[in-house]
């Protein structure tokens, strides 16, 4: 399996330098093989999605998502039109070779963005939760909209630095975008199935609309699972049937093209760039040699082997200067952060779980999102103690109601859910920042009608009724299956309505999203030089004691306890160079202060004897990794 992957990414290789095709145009896909046994389809046909087109080309608008081309275009117009404050960068080569473009905002003319507290910003990591790239694109937009006219944007681009990467899995996002596939993971061949063979059972558009939708078929009284919603009068939800014994059988629209018995089960890809980080990262189902220890599906064949997350990785270690990052999915939605093994009063500092629970809150009434906190048991028991439930099984879209699984997991007794590999563990453990992973979109439950704290699937279908036209539930039409001969398909829209919100609604997550984010932003550490002034000291004929106070003007520490445990940061340091006939006594030119604390004030003191010339000066810095550099010149004589 692992040749045949790797001769699959030679031959596209050699595919896109010797004939020619571009890796940003739709082109078919590869029958995955072993023993040179052909499965699966030959191509997938082309979409041309409205929901992708822009409502003026060239201009900036959030009614749409854009593609991998339009997001590149804008980069490129940005580095031309800011030039002062944006740069644009490849940061490696995706699978399928595209570029992975990111941007750094910052006023060159203040200094380097490494000199500068920083904020990293990531969307788009799985391949169909595009809403995270838009909500990176609207920050990016915002930002350097607003540079030049808003004071207090002005002065985070003035002072810090932000890194912006709006697509870190751009063939998946491609993937997405331009066909009826939907997949979570990057585009690399993977036995999702472990049959031997490889990604040889995608999904099926089967009806040619474009999308992967549900599909019934009616039975014989009694041997089906799902029933028509009684309370739905237009026949097009469905319930589960309580006696299992229904009318209709439903499952999703494709073929069982390697002939197991199951539809649908190794699609494209397979391996989870958000289960691929190395800090706490474990081994793929079955490769537990003792059988006996955690394993993580999708974690890849060993931490950071795959190149979108290696870049993350890599710059960061690079860009200590980095103190908040942001990793955006969907759907929940939800304020994300780790540990992902642990409760956070088990793995974080009181100290730093203070600072993640001030932006918990705050972040709560920015977006207006339910739930907050962290993976392992949070995001594992959202919902419990109200009557909605994010997390869960889901009803197959077209079918209504809540699902059994549902229903017991909100009654169940609350415990945790680990994941392993996951940024935000990296995020805070190993790298020491504030890391979030949000999810953004809700899975259409827009409007609670009835005002009984759930949204049911009638009162979505009533909202897209009622305020969308209608547009994002495909009525059930007839055709004839392959193999089960005449059936329906229909449900709701996969794309634009379960996994990401339809375009007419775009703006509001984003936006609301991107807020809570440039709150993380505006409360970077800041060092700053508060005075420095020089007196003699009394007895001591030309000896002089110099004393100088720095502060942190920003809200986050300079190092959260986590970044000074793993040694990510060094301490701050302050330094002065003295002119030519002074001297230090008893004193060294350069002086850890440790970690400056939000609106710390810290003195310190230089001894330094000589002749004070006039018009001499002095120059005081102060050097911290995360809360930036200044330097100040002083004179020594007025």
């Amino acid at each position: 399996m692992k040749f045949a992957a790797r001769a699959f990414g030679f031959l596209m290789i050699f595919a896109l330098i010797f004939l020619g095709i571009s890796a940003q145009e739709p082109r078919p896909s590869k029958f995955y093989t072993v023993g040179g046994v052909r499965h699966g389809i030959s191509y997938f046909p082309y979409v041309d999605y409205p929901q992708t087109r822009p409502k003026v080309p060239g201009e900036m608008d959030f009614s749409h998502y854009h593609k991998y081309d339009e997001v590149l275009a804008f980069l490129n117009k940005w580095a031309k039109d800011f030039a002062n404050i944006v740069e644009i960068y490849s940061v490696g080569k995706s699978f399928e070779g595209r570029d992975i473009w990111q941007m750094t905002i910052t006023n060159k003319a203040t200094g380097k963005d490494t000199d500068k507290p920083a904020m990293f910003i990531e969307g788009n990591r799985h391949s169909g939760e595009v809403t995270a790239a838009e909500s990176a694109l609207w920050l990016a937009w915002h930002v350097l909209a607003n540079y030049g006219k808003d004071p207090e944007i002005t002065r985070l681009v003035d002072t810090k630095a932000l890194y912006v990467k709006v697509k870190n899995n751009p063939d998946g996002s491609e993937l997405y975008l331009n066909t009826a596939q939907s997949n979570r993971s990057t585009v690399r061949p993977f036995d999702d199935d472990r049959d031997g063979l490889i990604d040889e059972d995608p999904p099926e558009d089967l009806d040619g609309d474009g999308f992967i939708l549900q599909v019934r078929k009616k039975v014989e009284p009694g041997k089906g699972t799902m029933i028509l919603d009684p309370n739905d009068k237009t026949g097009r939800l469905m319930i589960r049937a309580t006696d299992g014994k229904g009318d209709y059988i439903v499952s999703s629209e494709g073929l069982d093209n390697d002939g197991d018995g199951r539809t649908n089960e190794d699609g494209i890809g397979g391996l989870d760039l958000h289960r691929n980080y190395p800090e706490n990262w474990r081994p793929m189902p079955g490769l537990d040699l003792t059988g006996r220890g955690w394993t993580q599906g999708g974690a890849g064949e060993y931490p950071l082997s795959e190149t979108e997350t290696r870049a993350v990785v890599l710059f960061l270690l690079q860009h200590p200067n980095v103190s908040v990052v942001q990793t955006m999915d969907t759907t929940v939605p939800m304020l994300l952060h780790g540990p992902s093994t642990s409760r956070m009063e088990e793995s974080m500092f009181p100290e730093d779980m203070k600072i993640y629970k001030y932006f918990d809150e705050e972040g709560k009434k920015i977006t207006g999102y339910r739930s907050a906190g962290d993976t392992y048991w949070d995001y594992a028991n959202q919902g419990r103690g109200s009557r909605e439930v994010f997390r869960g099984a889901e009803p197959p879209p077209g079918a209504g109601g809540r699902p059994p699984e549902a229903a017991a997991a909100q009654e169940r007794e609350p415990r945790g859910s680990p994941l392993f590999g996951h940024s935000p563990d990296f995020g805070y453990l190993y790298y020491g920042a504030v890391w979030y992973g949000d999810e953004l979109w809700n899975g259409g439950r827009v409007k609670d009608f009835d005002g009984d704290g759930r949204v049911t699937e009638l009162e979505q279908l009533r909202t897209i009724d009622e305020e969308l036209g209608g547009k994002y539930f495909s009525p059930w039409r007839k055709f004839n299956h392959p193999l089960l001969g005449e059936v329906e398909s229909g449900g709701f829209n996969p794309k634009f309505w379960r996994q990401n919100p339809p375009p007419e609604l775009l703006e509001e997550w984003v936006k609301k999203e991107a807020l809570f984010n440039l709150f993380m932003y505006k409360s970077l550490p800041q060092v700053k030089i508060v005075s420095t002034k020089i007196q003699a000291v009394k007895k001591e004929p030309g000896t002089f004691e110099i004393v100088s106070v720095f502060t942190n003007e920003g809200f986050l520490p300079t190092a959260l306890k986590m970044a000074d445990r793993v040694k990510i940061v060094r301490p701050d340091a302050v330094q002065i160079s003295l002119p030519a006939g002074l001297e230090f006594v008893g004193s060294r030119a350069r002086q850890e202060i440790g970690y400056l604390q939000s609106k710390q004030m810290k003195e310190v003191r230089w001894k330094v004897k000589g002749q004070l010339k006039p018009e001499a000066e002095a120059e005081v810095s102060i050097s911290s990794t995360r809360g930036g550099v200044e330097k100040a010149k002083f004179k020594l004589a007025g």
